[in-house]
């Protein structure tokens, strides 16, 4: 037999030559259509497997092939069913394709099966997504194409959704990736970025609300494509109402109009503030994948040391007077402490240090654990619980893990943060969403800290409590809400709405619908409402109403493998009429055409994907071995599947990881290597200030000589000088990054304003700290 194309493990060549996208992006939803182009050069028939990523709030709403000129649409149905359709298929020799969602909610699996020597076939799926609001105002596209193997903790094997999938070096993969995107909306589109490289931007109206991008050139295989676009004007609360399915039954999901509803609660700064209460525990991964880049491409930190930088910042940001843990696991799980310690400059310290001793060295991913020794702890009175939790989010009992998340949801706020190319949008955003808090992505160029930081501050913002939305319809209408009411509001937090709407009005040309939300903060009642007309707009894709089935099946989903009969029931209709995927559904097709079955033994071909293999099982038992063995073996490992082109990259990771004694180093010198602002960063101390030596002269830039001597003399305290000097550093050679800082900075100048004598000792101190540093950073910084 004459093999062409990519072997894989076992040998067998891969039929994918070419996946297509093409989006359509309407304000902040994602039409997507994406088309597998396979072709058999085998001389036997062939089973081809592909396993990809998908966002898990995608909905998968339609799926069919063509193959040579007959184009077969596939059905949904019970997966059971379906799954028993096509081994049927498979058996009796007739071409067949399956669709199915795998357990997670964010990995797919798409078979074709039957495919006839030399002939081709083209599988095509279309799916809707929401799209997430950015800290900048941009409006973020991701199309996944990175699926690291999920880790099954012990005894969750049968879980492993990535078992079966084959990894190859990047660069090896037969057949390419291109993308193609449609840009609507009203608020005008101001501009694209993304991590590809992009053809010019094409507007397709005058007036700059509709426009087309692509990509340059196929894409890497080795990282996500990340679309920003940002638009010309800020978003605003906003509704769509989308018209019925002709065919469907009125009072069904598909047979009602559904309205969208986006809101954006501006929450006074006044009525916020920020709380000293609280506890604050944060997670860290220290897996082995965590030692890999940010981004695939060289130049990237690695994702442990992004995140201890972040850990720095977060120790640093936290009020005096609070309580607060670090976590870390892998097979195994560690803490600081027993229980949450107070707050203050030696308990900071001491952590500090030894966040500077972790590595990516513990073995696998077991999540679980570490959550249940959290939670088996005593909360502390008066201080509301924060869970911080970061992960490149690899696991294979993601549902095990949200439930117990969901379980505890009353005690404690869950923020959780995704790092790097591939993490699980199940897991990452399941965690936030159980535990009442945000889900944040960290890829490629973001900076960690940004978003991390962020967070934090609404983790300081007092709770938000009475939220209710309520509809006001005209007579003969009602709304009912296919997503249960908010149960968290922060500021600067989109907020999306769905809600079938029942009915008719009675004068359907003018009438007009609202939705208010209503919360209240210290006592302080809000109202934020939205008027929409009651006339759907025109569509027969009906993306709003997959959405709200995809929301309504999310709702559902966690309670159905013990649930009651009446939610399989509820669960399994929605999806049925909607065509939207979930765990209880599948779509399948088969080709009736053929006059006689497929000939020959079935080849069965999985689809690989760029990137490492898994660990071997016997290194994820990280209990028996010294941490420098696993490095080595891990290192190894990669090493042998890293492509050529890159082994240079890998020969300074290797390096950096092999590095044992960095364990142990005093945080001096681990600083070393530190940015900037982490080295300044790092000085401060708990109460907001920094001290007067030649730590901080380094820091700044200038000579121990010039900071001493260019102090005010009259009656200024040295560290008051010195903190000083470092807010003016900050907004000077750190304004970029400010969200990284403010929080400290709000520490410094409260610790400035109670030591300083008096406000023009303050003035000099600037003026003084300005000619230094050679800057002119104004007086209103310090309040003046």
């Amino acid at each position: 037999m004459v093999t062409c194309g990519l072997l894989t493990s076992s040998n067998k060549p891969v039929p994918l030559r070419r996946v297509a996208v093409d989006a359509c992006i309407q304000s902040f939803v994602a039409d997507v259509s994406s088309e597998l182009l396979y072709k058999n050069e085998e001389s036997d028939p062939v089973e081809a497997i592909f396993t990809f990523p998908m966002d898990a709030d995608s909905a998968v709403y339609a799926f069919q092939a063509r193959i040579q000129d007959t184009i077969i649409k596939a059905q949904i149905q019970d997966k059971k069913e379906a799954q028993e359709i096509y081994e049927d298929a498979l058996a009796s020799g007739q071409s067949s394709f399956l669709l199915e969602q795998m357990s997670g909610g964010d990995v797919f699996s798409c078979s074709l099966g039957n495919l006839p020597p030399g002939e081709e076939a083209v599988l095509s799926l279309r799916y809707v997504q929401e799209l997430p609001l950015e800290a900048d105002g941009a409006t973020r596209f991701v199309l996944p194409a990175v699926l690291h193997p999920r880790y099954a903790p012990q005894g969750w094997e049968e879980e492993n959704v990535t078992a079966g999938v084959s990894y190859v070096a990047k660069g090896e993969l037969p057949y390419t990736l291109s993308l193609s995107v449609s840009l609507q909306s009203p608020h005008g589109i101001a501009r694209v970025h993304s991590n590809c490289s992009l053809t010019p931007l094409n507007y397709t109206a005058q007036d700059q609300t509709a426009a087309q991008v692509s990509l340059a050139q196929s894409a890497p295989h080795d990282r996500d494509v990340e679309l920003l676009v940002y638009y010309a004007r800020a978003h605003k609360p906003s509704a769509m109402l989308e018209p019925r399915m002709p065919s469907a039954q009125a009072g069904t999901l598909m047979g009602d109009p559904v309205a969208m509803v986006t809101l954006l609660p501006n929450i006074p700064e006044a009525a916020l503030g920020q709380s000293q209460a609280g506890e604050f525990i944060f997670l860290l991964d220290r897996s082995g994948s965590m030692g890999c880049p940010m981004d695939s491409s060289t130049g990237h930190p690695l994702r442990i040391d992004s995140a201890k930088d972040t850990l720095v910042l977060l120790l640093k940001s936290l009020p005096l007077g609070c309580y607060f843990n670090i976590y870390s696991f892998g097979s195994n799980f560690e803490s600081f402490y027993p229980q949450s310690v107070e707050y203050t400059q030696r308990t900071m310290a001491d952590s500090l240090k030894r966040v500077q001793s972790f590595q990516a060295d513990l073995g696998g991913t077991e999540i679980l654990r570490p959550l249940q020794a959290i939670y088996g702890s005593p909360c502390r009175d008066g201080h509301p619980r924060q869970i911080f939790v970061f992960t490149d989010g690899e696991v294979g009992n993601t549902q095990e893990v949200i439930a117990e998340v969901q379980r505890h949801h009353r005690s404690h706020r869950c923020f959780s943060f995704g790092i790097g190319q591939g993490a699980s949008t199940a897991l990452i955003k399941g965690i936030a969403k159980a535990g009442g808090g945000v889900a944040e992505f960290i890829t490629g160029q973001d900076r960690m800290a940004a978003k991390v930081l962020r967070s934090l501050k609404w983790a300081l913002q007092p709770a938000v409590t009475g939220i209710s939305l309520s509809w006001e319809l005209p007579p003969g209408m009602e709304a009912v809400p296919l997503r249960p009411d908010p149960k968290v509001i922060f500021q600067g937090q989109r907020l999306l709405v769905y809600s079938q709407l029942r009915g008719q009005p009675q004068a359907p040309e003018s009438s007009v619908g609202s939705v208010t939300l209503q919360y209240t903060i210290k006592d302080e009642t809000f109202k934020d409402t939205v008027q929409f007309p009651l006339q759907p707009q025109e569509g027969d894709r009906l993306p709003i109403h997959r959405l709200a089935a995809k929301a309504l099946l999310q709702e559902l989903e966690p309670g159905l493998p013990s649930g009651s009969e009446e939610s399989r029931h509820r669960a399994l209709e929605a999806s049925l009429s909607s065509g939207v995927v979930c765990s209880l559904t599948a779509y399948v097709g088969v080709d009736t055409r053929q006059g006689r079955p497929v000939q020959g033994p079935l080849r069965r071909c999985p689809i690989p994907l760029a990137g490492f293999p898994p660990i071997p099982r016997v290194m994820k038992d990280y209990s028996s071995i010294d941490s420098c063995t696993y490095k080595a073996v891990k290192l190894d490992h990669h090493r042998r599947y890293w492509s050529p082109p890159h082994c240079s990259a890998l020969e300074k990771m290797t390096m950096k990881l092999a590095r044992c004694e960095m364990q142990t180093m005093p945080q001096a010198v681990a600083q070393e290597g530190a940015s900037p602002l982490i080295k300044l960063v790092s000085l401060q101390n708990a109460n907001g200030s920094w001290g007067l030596d030649s730590a901080l002269a380094s820091a700044l830039g200038v000579s121990e000589t010039d900071v001493k001597g260019k102090m005010p003399s009259e009656g200024v305290e040295p560290g008051v000088w010195a903190t000083v000097l470092a807010v003016v550093w900050l907004h000077s050679r750190s304004a970029a990054q400010r969200e990284e800082w403010e929080l400290l900075e709000i520490k410094a100048v409260g610790w400035l304003r109670s030591r300083a004598g008096s406000i023009s000792q303050l003035d000099k101190c600037l003026e003084a700290a300005n000619a230094l540093l050679g800057c002119s950073v104004a007086a209103p910084v310090f309040g003046l």
